[in-house]
């Protein structure tokens, strides 16, 4: 596990670029360290140690994913989760664990959102009598990642989004001044909007919604 982790940082290491490393910290406005690789630069190195051949032993993932965690550069916490989607196609129950570590850690809209549509989308639906009990325990939390993902795992369920569920979250969450909430409760109707727009626009006229969730949620609906 040593050597996969040091061999992959000397070579992420070997191809940084300090310019782009200066951008990518401007732009997260100064949350986190850079090395300075692009992600299609970033992914064409990593690909090696995503192969299946590369991947390492299941039980070794959360130990992986916290020691990718604690370095200081952003691109390792981007590398673990990906590495972790690589076991997603079959989750299992106890991972929900090392899911909230991910989001309550490091937290930003970078990893929140693909662990939130990416991994905990795919989780829940393997487990649906988790969601309840889940959701119900980010919506009280302080935590403003954890209430993010309440909404956006379901993003791409499609027909499949529980409308129930997701009125539920967003009425919890109403009145939040939070960017990043309001933000996300905009973007989940949206995109459910592509699928059912006259829910969406009855849901969005019965609502009091912030002005930029309203706005967020009507950009399809309204062409």
């Amino acid at each position: 596990m040593k050597s996969y982790l040091r061999t992959l940082e000397n070579e992420f290491r070997r191809h940084g670029n300090n310019v782009v490393a200066k951008g990518q910290k401007a732009y997260m406005k100064g949350q986190f360290e850079f090395i300075g690789l692009k992600t299609p630069v970033r992914r064409k190195l990593q690909g090696p140690f995503l192969a299946k051949a590369a991947l390492p032993e299941r039980y070794k993932i959360p130990e992986m994913v916290e020691l990718l965690w604690n370095m200081p550069e952003r691109e390792f916490q981007l590398f673990a989760q990906e590495l972790v989607q690589k076991y997603f196609s079959k989750p299992e129950k106890a991972d929900i664990d090392l899911l909230e570590y991910m989001m309550v850690n490091k937290s930003w809209w970078d990893t929140v959102d693909f662990i939130a549509v990416k991994l905990v989308a795919n989780y829940f639906w393997e487990y649906p009598a988790q969601i309840k009990p889940y959701v119900d325990k980010w919506l009280a939390s302080d935590n403003i990642w954890l209430q993010r993902c309440a909404l956006l795992f379901q993003l791409n369920y499609k027909e499949k989004l529980d409308t129930e569920l997701l009125q539920e979250v967003i009425h919890k969450l109403l009145g939040s001044k939070e960017f990043f909430i309001n933000k996300a409760i905009g973007w989940i109707l949206r995109q459910y909007s592509k699928t059912n727009p006259d829910w969406v626009r009855q849901f969005v006229d019965n609502t009091e919604l912030a002005a930029l969730s309203r706005k967020e949620a009507l950009r399809k609906v309204d062409k």
